[in-house]
C-alpha cells in the first residue's frame, strides 16, 4: 500500500516537473497572465479622469463578460493623475477629459493619441434645503462666486436671474477640486471664455489658483460632490452623472445663445453638433455655438500610445476600445453621457486601425 502511494506521488511530481519545462521552452514565464494566448488571462490597467468613470465601470463590466480573459481595471484618480501615468509607462492607457498639451506630448518618446470615448457635462449642484426651485445661473454669476465677488445666496444678481424664488440670507461656500483634474479644465475654459476677470485672476487650467481662504476642496468628483453633500448652503461643480445619480439639484445655464439649458443627452449633444474635429481629435466643446447647446459639454479621452510595446495587451486594448465606442455606446445615455456622433465614430475607427505593435496593424 505504501509503495503505491510513493507511486502515485512520483508519477503526479513528474507531470509537474513536465509542465514547468513545457511552460519554460515555450517562452512564457511561470504565472505569466499576458501571453493571450490559448485564452490566459490579459491584465490591462487603465488610470485618470474621474469624469468618465461610471461608464468606464460600466464597459469594463459588460465586456468582461463576453471576454472573461480580458481583465480591465480603471483608477480614477484626475486627469491630472492619468496624463502623468501615461507618459510614465506606468499605465496601460490614461484618461482625461483635458486634451494634453503640445508640450506635454513631445515628453511622450512616441506617439500618443486622443481616442474620445463619450461626451460628458459639467454640472453646477448646490445644497440649499430650502430652495426647492431650479436655480438658473449666468456664467459671470458663477465667476463671481468662485471669485470671491457674490458671497450671498440671496445676492441680487442671483435673485435677478431667478424671481419668485426665497433665496436664504445665507454664505455661499464654493466647493471646487482639490487635484489635477479634467473637470476643472472644462470648468475653467468654460469661465475663462466668458468672463475676462476670471481669465485674468483664475484662468483655464486642469489645477488652477484659487482666491486664498475661499471654498473648500474635495478630491475627485466625488470628493465635490460629497463635500456638497453634507454642507449646507454650498456650491460645487461635479460631472452630470454625479449629480443625477445622487439626486443633487442641478442648476441651468445660460448659454452662448442667450438661452438658460439643461445638461439633457440631447443639449450635450447639441454641444458637439457644429464642431469641427481637428485630426488629432483634441477639441474644447465648452461655450459652444447653438441654441439648445449646454455651454459646459466635453469630450472625454482615452490615451494610449500609437505603437504599442507588448502586441495581446495592446491588441486586447483596440478590441476593448473598438467594442466600446460601437456596441458599448448604447449603455451612454443610460448613464447620463452622450453617444459619439458618427463622424467622431469614424474618426476613431481610424485612429483604431492606425494602432501597431513591432510594426503589426492591431486591428484586423
Amino acid at each position: 500500500m505504501n509503495m503505491r502511494k510513493l507511486t502515485i506521488i512520483s508519477v503526479l511530481s513528474l507531470i509537474g516537473l513536465f509542465a514547468l519545462i513545457g511552460a519554460g521552452c515555450s517562452g512564457v514565464p511561470v504565472g505569466s497572465s499576458d501571453s493571450g494566448a490559448g485564452g490566459a488571462t490579459i491584465n490591462i490597467q487603465g488610470t485618470g479622469a474621474t469624469f468618465p468613470r461610471p461608464i468606464y465601470q460600466k464597459w469594463m463590466s459588460e465586456y468582461g463578460k463576453i471576454h472573461p480573459n480580458v481583465r480591465l481595471d480603471y483608477q480614477s484618480v484626475g486627469s491630472g493623475a492619468g496624463q502623468r501615468a501615461i507618459l510614465d509607462r506606468t499605465a496601460d492607457f490614461g484618461a482625461s477629459d483635458d486634451p494634453m498639451k503640445d508640450e506635454d506630448l513631445a515628453k511622450a518618446g512616441s506617439e500618443l493619441l486622443h481616442i474620445p470615448t463619450v461626451l460628458g457635462a459639467v454640472v453646477l449642484t448646490y445644497n440649499l434645503e430650502e430652495v426647492k426651485e431650479q436655480l438658473k445661473f449666468t456664467p459671470e454669476i458663477v465667476a463671481d462666486i468662485y471669485l470671491d465677488k457674490i458671497t450671498k445666496w440671496n445676492d441680487p444678481k442671483i435673485a435677478a436671474e431667478n424671481e419668485g424664488v426665497q433665496l436664504p440670507d445665507n454664505n455661499i461656500t464654493p466647493v471646487y477640486r482639490s487635484d489635477s483634474s479634467g473637470t476643472t479644465g472644462v470648468f475653467t475654459d468654460y469661465l475663462a471664455k466668458t468672463v475676462p476677470e476670471f481669465s485674468e485672476r483664475i484662468t483655464y487650467s486642469k489645477q488652477p489658483n484659487w482666491i486664498q481662504g475661499v471654498g473648500i476642496g474635495g478630491k475627485g468628483n466625488e470628493g465635490v460632490m460629497g463635500q456638497v453633500q453634507k454642507t449646507p448652503n454650498t456650491i460645487g461643480y461635479v460631472e452630470v452623472a454625479y449629480a443625477k445619480e445622487n439626486d443633487l439639484p442641478i442648476a441651468l445655464i445660460k448659454n452662448k445663445s442667450g438661452n438658460f439649458v439643461e445638461p439633457s443627452i440631447e443639449n450635450i449633444s447639441a454641444a458637439a453638433a457644429g464642431a469641427e474635429m481637428p485630426p488629432d481629435m483634441r477639441i474644447s466643446i465648452t461655450n459652444a455655438d447653438g441654441a439648445n447647446a449646454y455651454p459646459i459639454s466635453s469630450f472625454t479621452y482615452v490615451l494610449l500610445y500609437k505603437e504599442q510595446q507588448h502586441e495581446s495587451k495592446g491588441k486586447a486594448l483596440v478590441d476593448f476600445l473598438w467594442w466600446a465606442v460601437h456596441d458599448g455606446s448604447g449603455y451612454a445615455s443610460d448613464l447620463h453621457y452622450a453617444p459619439l456622433p458618427d463622424e467622431v465614430v469614424k474618426m476613431v475607427e481610424e485612429k483604431l486601425s492606425s494602432i501597431t505593435s513591432n510594426g503589426k496593424a492591431l486591428r484586423e
